[in-house]
């Protein structure tokens, strides 16, 4: 596997080695900036999707049409211009969300042209779901939703709790959920995991509908536990135990449960999947 894989890198002409070096130093440049400005969940799932992205694009590399204009290079060459330069002198979250899909769009026009763009199209998408859709959303507070699905738990659980607008309040404490504690992150990291996962293995039918909505579901969902909990700890005056799941190394549990409850959801489907393929070429023709 290595021989046939370093047989292959070999193979590279001068233009793919181009390519290749460009978009190696636009990923390190990119990675590098999301570990220094970025909180360490998103430099996770950027290695996560860039790894992805390579990985399809290897596996076509021999099948690809590199035949770009000028018009479609010079668009191409602007796109990239104009993400080194911001990377350059602007570091913000929004920017850094953003620009692996105006590096992928820029690469695609530049080997390929506005007609190959297509043969990317997979790859595109995922650089597209790692934080597109959470920029464009940006402008949207779920502090409310959260904050009143904590308090249906916490009042359903026999708690004392009222909601006032976004603050949960209890007799000796209270929270205001703010748009930093409404999960909105989580949810959009773990849409771009679900888009991410039916691209690399592809479900049938109604499946790939349920999954985004299965998947934003339990991101909201576990971080609206993470809140109660927060209440709770809040209303017991433990501030110790309330700093270790607010904002201390507590908190990214409860996006990692559920991002594990995702993986065994899928692979559930996956599972389905395959029994089915499975009892279709067993069953007896008529």
């Amino acid at each position: 596997m290595k021989e046939l894989s370093f047989n292959r890198l070999r193979s590279l002409t001068s233009t793919q080695f181009c390519l290749l070096g460009t978009a190696s130093g636009l990923v390190a440049i990119h990675l590098t900036l999301v570990d220094r400005y970025v909180e360490q969940s998103f430099f996770v799932l950027s290695g996560v999707f860039w790894a992805a992205a390579a990985s399809l694009i290897w596996q076509k590399q021999e099948r690809l049409s590199l035949n770009s204009g000028l018009c479609s290079s010079l668009l191409g060459l602007l796109l990239l211009g104009l993400v080194l330069h911001s990377s350059a002198v602007n570091h913000s979250e929004n920017l850094l969300n953003i620009s692996p899909f105006l590096s992928g769009l820029g690469l695609g026009l530049l080997a390929s042209g506005f007609k190959g763009l297509k043969q990317y199209w997979r790859e595109l998408t995922i650089l597209f779901f790692l934080g597109v859709p959470k920029v464009i959303c940006e402008p949207l507070d779920i502090s409310y939703l959260t904050a009143k699905f904590a308090a249906v738990v916490l009042w359903y659980t026999g708690f004392d709790v009222s909601l006032q607008g976004a603050n949960l309040v209890m007799p000796n404490g209270a929270v205001n959920v703010t748009a930093g504690c409404s999960g909105f992150n989580n949810v959009f990291y773990l849409l771009g995991l679900a888009v991410l996962a039916l691209l690399m293995y592809p479900l049938s039918g109604k499946k790939r509908l349920i999954v985004p909505v299965v998947a934003i579901a339990l991101a909201f969902i576990s971080n609206g536990f993470r809140v109660v909990l927060v209440t709770l700890l809040a209303n017991t005056s433990n501030q110790s135990a309330f700093d270790y799941w607010h904002s201390g190394t507590g908190s990214p549990i409860f996006s990692l449960i559920s991002v594990m409850l995702f993986g065994f959801f899928y692979l559930f489907l996956l599972r389905q999947e395959t029994v089915m393929e499975e009892n279709s070429l067993e069953a007896p023709e008529p």
